[in-house]
């Protein structure tokens, strides 16, 4: 099997988010940070516990049926305020904006590069 590439995995979680109408999609170029544990953060917020739920689990059905990865682990499905999706190289934290307010992780990684995505609607 062909090994896909961290910027093909990315631009694939990216459509695959949009495709579920998250919101504020920020990603975070960790590449040049030092004590990393991955090269991306993919930061995104959905409007309800059944919004953050859909778009984890339609993330997850869309990266697997287009790119034939699977995520090595996937967390906070108990209450959906904030899910985490481990896909090795890239982290995708899907949140309530309460929580992402709360938690603020692009102030946490101010240092790495920042690049939002544009809401499609």
């Amino acid at each position: 099997m062909k090994e896909v590439t961290t910027k093909k995995l990315l631009d694939t979680i990216i459509a695959g988010l949009q495709d579920q109408k998250a919101r504020r999609i920020v990603v975070a170029d960790l590449k040049k940070t030092d004590n990393t544990l991955c090269s991306y953060l993919v930061i995104c917020e959905g409007t309800s516990n059944t919004h953050v739920n859909a778009t984890a689990t339609k993330l997850k059905d869309f990266v697997r049926e287009n790119v034939k990865v699977k995520p090595l682990a996937m967390e906070g499905f108990e209450n959906c305020e904030w899910i985490v999706a481990d896909y090795n190289d890239i982290m995708v934290h899907i949140m309530q904006r309460p929580a992402r307010e709360f938690y603020d992780l692009e102030h946490l990684w101010a240092d790495a590069k920042l690049k939002e995505i544009p809401d499609l609607d």
